[in-house]
């Protein structure tokens, strides 16, 4: 998009570096050029920039990312004078370290830097603007973006793009008063040793934190491919002088939602057999497990090689008595698009295109009463999805269960789009009741409500009323379902049998005679992990995205409904997707099931 808006640029997108920086050398011999994917080579330092301007001797450097703003910001990126937002750092520092190569190699050259964000506060001037940009691969297996032919002015009236002048933030990260100076250097001397480093192949040590529970540089034993060194193993074997054998037991890093990681490592109280009971000084609530004791329940339990769920049965139980039957398990799939599907809508405005409702009668039987997806490329389905959701769950006044905040946060942002739209939408108050009956408002909502009928959060009972030391701390469904079923009788005996898609066992609208237990070599197999890949007729090899794709987790079903939204897909492999998405979500809601299942058994 960004392109589009310099017509008669030169695009080096697809030459290898050392041609691009040929190819740039002999157009910045012109006077007036503008330039896409530049490549700058100054010593050893190499730069591609996404787009330069040159006008006689002034260079522009534009670096442009889908992250958003709100342009009526009056100091967008500072918390305060001189201080740089977290979530800014990576790319101003990016853009920092292309101006410093810009300046070493063109010091006679003035140079203005910008970044180009998406403006959060325009509306889309037309309809399926997503569907000018399409995802295809060359011969060569390369992806990339084909513009249509049929982008026109109209699509660019309005520029969802916009540049922000950020020299004055390069100028604090250069003077070293951005408030991320590490290893007390100015600027230019961290970019000489890590480019030193590089070149020379040697590792800069870092100090072991918090922050390497996030390390991209960690494999296990379960790697697919183990000779893979793991960064992260380096790093704390050379500061703790650990070996292999260390590493099996679990650390502050595994430790739920617990703020102290860092002071814990400095005083090598690190993993779970150094750590008692006084250091995490559990205190009770009134409402189920508190923080802290729930962090020391899953030291102790690990201390004792305890790996029994823990629940509170009596509060739990009285959670099962203030529900009304049927009850009704729901999840939905989202996404948040920088390029909108219709005209005036916002960039990254919130589209929910798909939910699965599975519902569990007071005798215990299962149904996947129903479910909604959208499909079509460029329509935007909001207002349908509630619509379904309506009709699903209007039909008595069960108790309706999410897993976290989810559903809740998306059901009030359409909300506030029926109520700002500004389209003839004739059930637009029917549907704004519904939702306040279902949900509670979120805290920046300008009205408060609390329906009737809110949704239970089942996540919230999870942290508060059950501990399953399998999940090693995670509450996400992912881990709490293979953990419950690994733990519950009941949930083998009966998912074990090919009950799940039959008319007399458990109804489904996408499985049939499926089993949900099955086991390799004497362990559980995670449920999610049987979920069948989806294998794509490849109609057209010179275009054709990859082949097979797999659905375990939102993310991946985030990406299967771009390809349906961005991708030319037959209509075979655009129902492969399609029902491959709602396997997913069906799953998910069944997960849920399974969760209260488990429970009740343990209850009574």
């Amino acid at each position: 998009m960004a392109k589009q808006y310099y017509p008669n640029g030169h695009d080096l997108r697809a030459l290898n570096s050392a041609e691009a920086i040929t190819k740039t050398k002999k157009l910045l011999l012109l006077d007036e050029v503008v330039i896409f994917e530049v490549a700058i080579q100054h010593n050893n330092l190499l730069i591609r920039v996404d787009i330069l301007t040159k006008n006689n001797n002034h260079l522009q450097l534009i670096e442009v990312k889908a992250k958003s703003i709100d342009y009526d910001t009056e100091y967008p990126f500072l918390i305060q004078k001189g201080f740089i937002q977290s979530e800014w750092f990576p790319y101003l520092n990016d853009v920092a370290f292309q101006k410093h190569v810009l300046i070493s190699a063109f010091p006679k050259s003035s140079i203005t830097s910008y970044l180009m964000l998406i403006n959060k506060n325009v509306l889309s001037p037309t309809n399926g603007l997503n569907q000018k940009f399409k995802v295809i691969k060359d011969h060569n297996n390369h992806k990339s973006i084909e513009v249509s032919s049929t982008l026109d002015k109209d699509d660019l009236s309005v520029q969802l793009l916009k540049k922000i002048n950020v020299d004055f933030f390069c100028d604090l990260i250069f003077s070293g008063n951005d408030s991320s100076n590490l290893q007390g250097l100015s600027f230019s001397d961290r970019i000489r040793l890590y480019a030193d480093h590089y070149e020379r192949d040697i590792k800069i040590i870092t100090p072991i934190s918090s922050s390497c529970a996030k390390c991209p540089f960690i494999t296990n034993k379960q790697d697919p491919m183990p000779n893979i060194i793991s960064g992260f193993h380096e790093c704390w074997k050379n500061e703790l002088g650990w070996s292999d054998s260390d590493f099996d037991e679990p650390t502050v890093l595994n430790l739920w939602n617990f703020r102290k990681k860092d002071l814990f490592i400095q005083d090598r109280k690190i993993k779970f057999s150094q750590i008692i009971e006084e250091d995490i000084n559990p205190t009770s609530t009134d409402y189920g497990l508190s923080t802290t004791e729930r962090q020391w329940l899953q030291i102790e339990k690990f201390q004792q090689n305890d790996k029994t769920p823990w629940l509170d049965k009596k509060a739990l139980s009285q959670e099962f008595n203030s529900w009304e039957y049927p009850l009704h398990f729901i999840d939905f799939e989202t996404t948040m698009t920088a390029l909108p599907f219709n005209k005036g809508r916002h960039p990254y405005e919130g589209i929910a295109f798909q939910f699965s409702h599975h519902t569990v009668l007071e005798n215990g039987q299962v149904i996947h009463q129903g479910e909604y997806l959208n499909s079509k490329a460029g329509i935007f389905p909001n207002y349908e999805f509630v619509r379904a959701l309506k009709q699903e769950l209007d039909k008595d006044n069960g108790t309706i269960f999410r897993y976290a905040a989810h559903e809740n946060t998306f059901l009030n942002i359409i909300y506030w789009q029926l109520k700002t739209d500004t389209s003839e939408i004739n059930d637009s108050d029917e549907l704004c009741s519904f939702i306040r009956s279902i949900t509670v408002s979120t805290g920046d909502s300008v009205e408060k409500w609390e329906g009737k009928r809110n949704m239970v959060d089942m996540l919230d009972l999870v942290k508060h009323y059950y501990y399953n030391p399998l999940t090693n701390g995670s509450n996400s469904i992912k881990y709490v379902l293979p953990a419950t079923l690994e733990s519950s009788a009941f949930l083998k005996s009966k998912y074990c049998k090919p009950i799940y898609g039959t008319k007399k066992g458990i109804p489904s609208c996408n499985f049939k005679n499926w089993k949900w237990i099955h086991f390799d070599s004497g362990k559980m197999i995670d449920p999610y992990k049987l979920l069948p890949n989806i294998d794509l007729t490849n109609d057209h090899p010179s275009t054709s995205p990859c082949n097979t794709v797999i659905l375990q987790d939102g993310g991946a079903a985030m990406t299967a409904y771009a390809r349906l939204q961005f991708e030319d897909l037959s209509e075979t492999n655009r129902q492969r997707i399609s029902q491959g998405l709602l396997r997913y979500c069906e799953l998910d809601t069944l997960a849920m099931v399974m969760l209260y299942e488990a429970w009740r058994d343990w209850l009574i």
